[in-house]
């Protein structure tokens, strides 16, 4: 089965199978991983909307992801500016 076409449940069945671990447990950690990247994701976006300084981004997140949203943003606005100017 394709990744594509995998369900959620697909997902955890092979999970369990692949490392003997409870269903519970992967659930868990799931969600743990999930909240984390959410969070993340939200300390990013406040950032780059100028809600938080570039400091306090890297005190939350660190500056690996900072430098990440930073260059990603900057490679946007070139590709925008480049599509207004051809």
């Amino acid at each position: 089965m394709s990744l594509g076409m995998m369900s959620v449940t697909d997902y955890l069945s092979s999970l369990v199978q692949m490392t003997d671990q409870k269903e519970e447990h992967i659930l868990a950690q799931a969600l743990e991983i999930g909240l984390r990247q959410l969070w993340r994701e939200e300390v990013l976006a406040r950032y780059l909307r100028g809600e938080l300084s570039r400091e306090e981004a890297i005190e939350l997140v660190g500056d690996d992801w900072v430098e990440l949203a930073d260059e990603q943003t900057n490679a946007v606005l070139e590709d925008l500016r480049w599509a207004l100017t051809t």
